[in-house]
This record gives C-alpha cells, sequence and structure tokens, in this order.
C-alpha cells in the first residue's frame, strides 16, 4: 500500500486525487493533507479519510483532537519532514507550491507533480534532489506516456495540445469579462490556471514545464491548439512517424496514472469512457499575436534564469488583479511583458534565491500594474 501526502487537497486536483484514492482502499493510504486556507473543506477531508497530520498555510481558528495540525509554511515543512510517505501530490496553486515540492523532493518520493510552477520557477532545483517526478499535467503525462520504451535521442519534437481557451474565435478582447473567462469549454479548473488557460500563460507555462521534465531545447517543444481537448499532447520521432495519446477531459485520468505508474488502474468511473465513433479532430496554429502570453513564455525560456520566475510572478499578480476586476483582460500580457523588461537580476543559484526573485518580480508587476487599474 503506498502513503500518499497531497499538497493542495482542497483544489481541484486535491478532490480528484481523493476521488481516485477513495476507489482504491487497498493500493493508496492518505497519510497527510495540506490546504490553503479552505480550513473547513480540509477538517471534512480528514474526517473521512484519516490522514496522520494536517495543514493549513494559514492558522487553524479551532484545532482538531484527532489529528496532528500544523501551520503555515514552517508548519508545512515540518508536517513534511515528520511523517512518511511513498507520493506527494503537488497540487498547491502557483508559486506557493515551490517550497513544499521542493521539501517532498528531498525525501526522496515520487512527486506527482501538478503545480507546473514548481519547474518553471525551480526546475534546476527540484530535478537535482527529485528521485522521480511523474506529471500529472494531462499534456505532459501524455507525452510521458508516449515516451515510454523510446529513446531520447529518437524524439524529433513534442506538441503540446492546447483548447484555446474561450476566446479562440474572439476577435476583441477589449471588453471580456471575469465570467467569460472563467467558462472553460471543456475542462472543470481552479480559477488562476482557468484564466492562464483564456491567455495561454497556460501553454506557455507548461511549455517551460516540458523542457525540465523532458530534458528538451525550446525548438523541440512545440504548441497546437486542439479545441476538442481528446488528443492531449502528440511525440513525434526521427522517421516522422507520431504517436499520441487520447482521452476524455477530465484530470482523474492522469492522477491515477501518476499514482500507480508503471501500472494502470482499471477506473471505475463511467464518464470517463472515450466514444471513437464520430471523433471530430481539429488542429490550428496558436496566435500569438492575439495571446501573447504564450510568445513570452518562449523568450523567457530562451533567455533562461531568472525570467522565467519573473514571467511567473508577473502572470500571478495580474490574473488576480483581473479576478478582483482592477484590470481589463488585455492587460494581463501587457503587465508581465513590462515587468520582463524591466526586471534585472543575476539568476538564481540556490532555491531560497528562487523565493527571492519571485517575491522581487512580484512587486515589481505590482508597481507596473498600477497605470492599468480601472
Amino acid at each position: 500500500m503506498k502513503k500518499v501526502l497531497i499538497l493542495g487537497s482542497t483544489g481541484s486536483i486535491g478532490e480528484n486525487t481523493l476521488k481516485v484514492i477513495e476507489q482504491f482502499p487497498e493500493k493508496f493510504q492518505v497519510v497527510g493533507l495540506v490546504a490553503g486556507s479552505n480550513e473547513n473543506k480540509l477538517l471534512r477531508q480528514a474526517e473521512k479519510f484519516s490522514p496522520k497530520a494536517i495543514a493549513l498555510f494559514n492558522n487553524f481558528s479551532s484545532k482538531p483532537k484527532n489529528v496532528k495540525t500544523y501551520e503555515g509554511l514552517e508548519g508545512i515543512k515540518k508536517l513534511i519532514e515528520e511523517i512518511d510517505f511513498d507520493i506527494a501530490v503537488s497540487a498547491i496553486t502557483g508559486s506557493a507550491g515551490i517550497m513544499p515540492t521542493y521539501w517532498c523532493a528531498c525525501k526522496g518520493a515520487r512527486i506527482a507533480l501538478a503545480n507546473k510552477e514548481s519547474l518553471v520557477c525551480a526546475g534546476k532545483f527540484i530535478k537535482e534532489k527529485a528521485k522521480e517526478i511523474i506529471p500529472v499535467d494531462s499534456e505532459h503525462s501524455a507525452i510521458f506516456q508516449c515516451l515510454q520504451g523510446e529513446k531520447k535521442e529518437n524524439v524529433k519534437e513534442i506538441i503540446l495540445t492546447a483548447s484555446g481557451g474561450p476566446f479562440r474565435n474572439r476577435e476583441n478582447l477589449e471588453s471580456v469579462t471575469v465570467e467569460e473567462a472563467l467558462n472553460h469549454p471543456n475542462w472543470s479548473m481552479g480559477k488562476k490556471v482557468t484564466i492562464d488557460s483564456a491567455t495561454l500563460m497556460n501553454k506557455g507555462l507548461e511549455v517551460i514545464e516540458a523542457f525540465w521534465l523532458f530534458e528538451l531545447p525550446s525548438e523541440k517543444i512545440k504548441t497546437v491548439i486542439h479545441p476538442q481537448s481528446i488528443v492531449h499532447s502528440l511525440v513525434k520521432f526521427i522517421d516522422n512517424s507520431v504517436i499520441a495519446q487520447m482521452g476524455t477531459a477530465d484530470m482523474k485520468i492522469p492522477i491515477a496514472y501518476a499514482l500507480s505508474y508503471p501500472d494502470r488502474l482499471p477506473l471505475p468511473f463511467p464518464e470517463l469512457n472515450l466514444n471513437l465513433y464520430g471523433l471530430n479532430l481539429e488542429f490550428e496554429e496558436p496566435n500569438t499575436e492575439k495571446f501573447p502570453c504564450l510568445r513570452l513564455a518562449y523568450e523567457s525560456l530562451k533567455a533562461g534564469y531568472p525570467y522565467p520566475i519573473v514571467l511567473n510572478a508577473a502572470d500571478e499578480v495580474a490574473v488576480e488583479l483581473f479576478l478582483n476586476k482592477k484590470i481589463k483582460f488585455i492587460h494581463i500580457p501587457a503587465i508581465i511583458e513590462e515587468t520582463l523588461n524591466r526586471f534585472n537580476a543575476p539568476p538564481p543559484f540556490s532555491i531560497e534565491e528562487v523565493t527571492e526573485i519571485d517575491r522581487r518580480a512580484k512587486e515589481l508587476a505590482k508597481k507596473v500594474a498600477g497605470k492599468y487599474i480601472v
């Protein structure tokens, strides 16, 4: 039986992870749960799954007596150090997940990675420590599966698919509302990643994550718009053959694979069945003029540290401002690009320096954003 720690248990990935684990009680045991601020949901999860310890980034309003509790970032670090686990599901949203993911990597556990920011910002340091990383993002899971049994030198390029978000066919983005941006056509996700999907920043961050996961240069990492979200990604080989992974748009599939790898689980969820009859598969080139965030991500990857950290930090600031209806949708890439152009710092030489660059970049992004506040 595998012991599982879930970082970000109250979010979309965390909840789906618990749904998978609930179906296979003989294979997995939840030993730890970590959440941000949703104390009530965390306590309900703890009551149902009986972990050895739970933690909140915030403080508990009242601590339960039947489980060990930890508070704040230092408390999360202590929980990771003190409990035994085989798999850490890294599903905390944003840069807040970097240090917890790093601490789990230092313990030698399998990292089931859904927090792409960990590799975007600290890929060098996490890869040095991690014994095993199995991607949970549907696109990276697809590539990981397509590469099984293949030699790295035979890979010509990997192709990440993107749905295109809700505005793929919309010409004018000036008047986009928060509600419209959160209405993703295919996936049910958290607010931050849903907005990133609408701007194509999510795909940009995935390009950088793929660079660290699969150790391929940026020119071998391609993106393509695939509105149906059925083909989750593809790998082209030097003989020009292509292997693709297909499935329904449900995160329980890559989560289950990351938990059970190299085995597969017989998932009992009926909605996961893919109807192959009458499939209509479309592919088109991303429009980086309309969605410049994808271009900025490629440029940041090619420029190297510290720019991927700055890219992510500025995006987090801009998306939060948009969600709070303080800036327009079109201002998100503008804030990111200006922050990248104005930021100046040497590359980080430690994980602590990564967090310091993240902090400084967020401060700069907030200053840049000032002129866009509506």
